[in-house]
């Protein structure tokens, strides 16, 4: 990243904080507070030793009500932090991605957050001062992944019978023609630069539709989607349920694809804390890790599926029915517009394993995607690329990650040995080889770069 230009990044990534304008709130504004901070841990803490004692019990997590931040609810919310030593974990819901960022600029003694739940790749962005105030590096380590899967994209009603699905070529001209009448598609996303903007875009661009060009791409927050949806004031959008299928529940709208579909197994949402809180505390860090593996495993477990969504679904921390988040957990998903409904476990939201292997462990093969993404859609300039491993090496701590996993007693078999999962495959048959991120730029029709 050093010999990149300072003002190229700025340059191109002036979106970013003109674009989250819509999400920020003040600067120090303080998160919604959620879940009980009172909550008896229902698991037995493990003898801990001097090598394991944290010097520090608690840290200050935010999080966003989407099924992402489940195991950051559940660690807090069942006592696995507190199991090993972190009995003060307090997880706190954020109004949007936006004061999420503002927060932990200025951390939780200060009146924000240390870290917790992010898109990816907003801990890059932090750390390099790209979407921060007045450009302030934040140092931030990318700690574990929290999820894959779990995301979809709702459509409205009123575009039903327009072969709006998975593969978007068919509806292309549709697309086309709204576009040619003075009245695109307007499609939203939760955050501009991040994971949610590239899983719209890249479904957009797989059926020859530019996302630059032919629709309109709008900022909404999470929770306020069912209600922007049912105004009229969007068409579409992407997000982590329960939202999109909550439309489909509701009636509202339809569901025309899951992120499972674009890319099974797809890195979603990570954990990343503040490089200076980690630093200083390195046996808080691997116990708030050892505490988090357990809740991720807890998570997956089919049994647990009714409690977690009773846990989630409180004021507290969702407020939505608990019936709306349980197709997220099997894989049962009821679209609409004539599309098969879906049942299948292995597009469910996993935390802990899936097809694929681990879940909980960082791939920085995954970061160096989003990097190359963001090249894609001009986001960062493409000399990226020439030092992404530079950048990815300082920002990713899968170190710390095995070394928390290996001190809980984790299977071997359950610890990656390589830090990429291989080639990815997408819906459309496009590969992205982590040795050759170029080819794969190449290899795309519509792109920016």
């Amino acid at each position: 990243m050093s010999q990149i230009s300072r003002r190229r990044f700025l340059f191109t990534l002036s979106a970013s904080a003109a674009g989250s304008v819509l999400l920020k709130g003040c600067l120090g504004n303080p998160p919604e507070p959620a879940g009980s901070s009172s909550s008896t841990p229902q698991v037995s803490p493990v003898n801990l030793t001097p090598e394991t004692t944290p010097e520090i019990t608690g840290i200050k997590l935010g999080y966003l009500p989407i099924v992402e931040s489940a195991p950051l609810i559940v660690g807090k919310q069942k006592g696995f932090f507190a199991k090993y030593g972190m009995t003060d974990v307090e997880v706190s819901k954020q109004a949007n991605w936006g004061s999420a960022r503002d927060n932990v600029e200025i951390g939780s003694k200060a009146g924000g957050i240390d870290g917790g739940q992010w898109q990816m790749p907003m801990p890059y962005l932090i750390s390099e001062g790209l979407i921060t105030k007045n450009n302030v590096k934040i140092p931030m380590y990318v700690l574990a992944q929290l999820n894959t899967q779990g995301n979809g994209i709702a459509i409205a009603n009123k575009h039903k019978g327009h072969n709006i699905g998975l593969d978007l070529s068919l509806a292309k001209n549709y697309f086309i023609d709204l576009h040619t009448a003075g009245t695109p598609f307007k499609l939203a996303y939760t955050f501009p630069k991040a994971n949610q903007d590239f899983w719209v875009r890249y479904w957009l661009a797989a059926g020859g539709i530019d996302p630059d060009l032919d629709v309109s791409l709008l900022v909404v927050p999470a929770a306020q989607t069912v209600a922007n949806m049912k105004t009229g004031s969007m068409d579409g959008f992407s997000t982590g349920d329960p939202w999109p299928d909550r439309i489909a529940q509701d009636g509202i709208g339809f569901l025309a694809a899951l992120t499972a579909d674009i890319w099974p197994c797809h890195p979603e949402e990570y954990l990343a804390i503040r490089a200076d809180w980690v630093d200083q505390h390195p046996k808080a860090t691997k116990a708030l890790l050892k505490g988090l593996m357990e809740a991720q495993q807890w998570c997956d477990r089919p049994e647990n599926h009714g409690e977690l969504a009773a846990i989630l679904s409180t004021a507290n921390y969702f407020n939505v029915p608990a019936s709306v988040l349980q197709g997220s957990f099997s894989g049962n998903y009821k679209l609409g517009d004539n599309l098969a409904p879906i049942n299948d476990p292995k597009k469910a939201t996993k935390y802990w394993k899936d097809e694929k292997g681990s879940v909980s462990y960082p791939y920085k093969s995954h970061d160096l995607w989003f990097l190359t993404e963001s090249v894609r859609w001009g986001y960062l300039p493409p000399e990226t690329l020439a030092n992404a491993q530079q950048l990815i090496d300082k920002v990713n701590r899968e170190d710390i990650w095995k070394a928390a996993a290996a001190e809980a007693g984790i299977a071997a078999t359950d610890i990656p040995t390589s830090t990429s999962r291989g080639i990815e495959q997408f819906f459309d048959g496009k590969i992205f080889d982590p040795q050759n991120p170029q080819a794969y730029l190449d290899s795309l029709a519509i792109k920016k770069v």
